[in-house]
């Protein structure tokens, strides 16, 4: 199993629609962005390629290749508007392993790993994410690397039929 990352620096029409297949995976969906009720769960998305232009703009963005096939995407934000703790140099990270041939392989490991180490090289300190509370095996792979709760915001998913808490976890990365 050979697992690269790569940082994306010039979008292809490829990425675009392996981002926009994920973004609207059924089964994918309820991890990876928040949903007010069931009509938003089901709404679909689409990113343009102009839209990926602007996001790299605003965040690195990396691509998680297994066997050299993309499997994934990764990013990270410095000082977000929605971190709960807004500590200057805090960066904000997320990972979707969007294959299924992917997931449980021990990727998302590597990948925040791989993250941890890119944001270490920039001087920050504190890295702060969200997963949210029915996401059983993120959290547990989280408390595993390190990451502690500091808070829990009510409410702020839809998922199976109810609203769930998003988790806010921590990490300070030492020198």
């Amino acid at each position: 199993m050979n697992v690269l990352f790569t940082k994306l620096v010039e979008p292809e029409n490829e990425i675009i629609t392996a981002l926009n297949r994920w973004d609207n995976n059924p089964d994918l969906v309820p991890l990876i962005r928040p949903n007010k009720d069931q009509d938003e769960l089901e709404k679909r998305w689409y990113m343009t390629m102009d839209d990926l232009n602007t996001r790299l703009d605003s965040h690195d963005m990396f691509l998680i290749y297994l066997d050299n096939k993309l499997v994934g995407e990764m990013n990270y934000m410095v000082d977000p508007g929605h971190l709960y703790k807004k500590v200057k140099g805090t960066a904000w990270v997320g990972i979707t392993i969007g294959e299924p041939e992917g997931r449980g392989k021990g990727i998302g490991f590597k990948a925040v790993r791989y993250l941890e180490n890119e944001i270490k090289k920039q001087g920050l300190t504190r890295i702060e994410l969200g997963v949210f509370e029915f996401n059983r095996q993120a959290h547990k792979l989280y408390q595993q690397m390190g990451y502690q709760e500091v808070a829990r915001i009510p409410d702020f998913t839809y998922w199976n039929g109810k609203m769930w808490s998003d988790i806010r976890m921590e990490k300070i990365i030492d020198w």
